[in-house]
């Protein structure tokens, strides 16, 4: 399978199943798109009428050429990987990564929050520090053979549970001594907290932190605020900034959100990125279609050029030396994830779970407050086993809209919480979310294009 686009001045194709990527001129493209449905002396008659400098004999050079990328693996690839896929999660279910909602409460009201102000449907709660240290316990007992090991402090916001957060990476440095294990701890949080004591902190101990702004004031305000309804932006703004200073080379970005109030979401990530931030993110809006912040069909157009432009203002950026990275755009062309992560994707309900500050597990921070989703507990484990594989068996094979998608070695079959919001069942498909990726991931080939071209 191949896949062909023209993006910021390039020519591209993509040869699915390999990886391969080649950057062709017009006349190589035009034959390559013709090549498994039209004869050799069709293809010559075509390109030779509509390139006036292109004869017979050239054509028949590419032909050749392509043939040897055929031969050789790099173009026309056959699918290898679908019983990788339908075979790699069977009683593989070792945890490696835990989301722990340390704080089902927040001092923000963030109208389009997935997670209801916090309290995901529940009541308002705080993780104990007897939990949290049980969850530690949990992972590394269900760990297998992982030596690195992730946990995400989550919320809510976890800063309202900061004593708790400094306990438990204490706890966590602790027992991975013991146990031979390397826990990497990320936090995310809306900043309102971030003071001195909370950035000296994470500087030493957060391999990661998320840092949630909206970008340009308005849009910020409009849904970030406080529950006396004030917006957010003067107070985060500049801890963030001093946070990021303080940072330094360390690993940290900004998270954003746009919603059909936003859908020139360019501008919010060029004026973080003026703002000084170099590590951004902007996240489409997943709620229902009647929610005034869907993203609409009529959308779509808007969010495809806003992509596009994207890209081309990071090639200039990033000739000018003023550069910056965009979390979607962040794809390695030569290296990248094994082909079993490629297939089989994040490992929510099996690798990676979410839990709660009572201590029930669910598959992922998404579906927390579902009690359909309760997976059980850091005590007895994960008792809902019939949920565990049904986890499990989702992959870039398992949707049937998926059979011929160009994009699915990159998106791994989506996000399963988002095709259940959608769909409401994880193994739909998020059809929206799925056109927003596959752009994402052309602008993102042409982004690293122009890199090694420039090289």
């Amino acid at each position: 399978m191949i896949h062909q686009f023209k993006l910021c001045g390039y020519n591209v194709v993509l040869d699915v199943f390999s990886g391969s990527i080649h950057l062709v001129d017009e006349p190589t493209y035009d034959v390559i798109a013709m090549y498994e449905t039209a004869n050799a002396e069709d293809i010559i008659k075509t390109v030779t009428e509509k390139y006036e400098d292109v004869t017979a004999e050239d054509v028949r050079t590419c032909l050749s050429d392509i043939e040897e990328l055929k031969k050789e693996g790099k173009l026309f690839t056959e699918d290898a990987f679908a019983e990788i896929a339908k075979n790699y999660r069977i009683n593989r279910f070792n945890v490696k990564a835990l989301c722990l909602h340390v704080a089902h409460t927040c001092n923000l009201n963030c109208s389009y929050c997935f997670a209801g102000q916090g309290k995901y449907k529940g009541d308002r709660a705080i993780m104990s520090l007897e939990t949290g240290k049980r969850a530690l316990d949990f992972l590394i007992e269900n760990s297998g053979s992982h030596y690195n090991l992730d946990v995400d402090f989550f919320g809510g916001e976890p800063l309202m549970n900061w004593d708790t957060v400094k306990a438990l990476v204490a706890y966590g440095r602790e027992q991975e001594k013991l146990h031979n294990k390397n826990i990497r701890f990320t936090l995310t949080t809306n900043g309102v907290l971030l003071d001195d004591e909370v950035t000296e902190f994470c500087n030493k101990e957060m391999h990661n932190v998320v840092l949630s702004l909206d970008g340009r004031k308005e849009v910020n305000d409009r849904f970030r605020k406080d529950y006396c309804g004030n917006g957010s932006y003067d107070k985060i703004v500049p801890n963030f900034q001093r946070f990021v200073k303080a940072r330094g080379d360390k690993e940290y970005y900004m998270r954003g959100t746009f919603t059909h109030h936003n859908a020139d979401f360019l501008n919010d990530i060029l004026h973080m990125a003026d703002l000084g931030f170099t590590k951004l993110s902007m996240e489409p809006v997943v709620v229902p279609p009647s929610d005034p912040c869907a993203l609409t069909e009529e959308d779509k157009p808007l969010l495809y050029e806003q992509y596009e432009q994207l890209a081309t203002e990071m090639i200039k950026r990033n000739e000018n030396g003023n550069g910056f990275t965009f979390y979607h755009y962040m794809l390695n062309l030569t290296g990248g994830p094994c082909i079993y992560k490629r297939v089989a994707g994040c490992g929510s309900g099996t690798e990676y779970l979410a839990v709660t500050p009572w201590g029930e597990l669910f598959p992922c921070h998404q579906f927390v407050g579902d009690s359909e989703y309760s997976m059980g507990d850091i005590w007895k484990g994960v008792t809902n086993t019939a949920l565990r594989e049904k986890f499990a068996s989702c992959n870039a094979y398992s949707r049937p809209e998926c059979e011929n998608c160009w994009a699915k070695l990159y998106c791994s079959g989506g996000c399963a919480a988002n095709a259940y919001h959608a769909t409401g069942d994880i193994k739909g498909v998020y059809s929206y979310g799925c056109d927003l990726f596959k752009k994402r991931i052309e602008c993102a080939i042409a982004v690293k294009l122009a890199e090694n071209v420039k090289e």
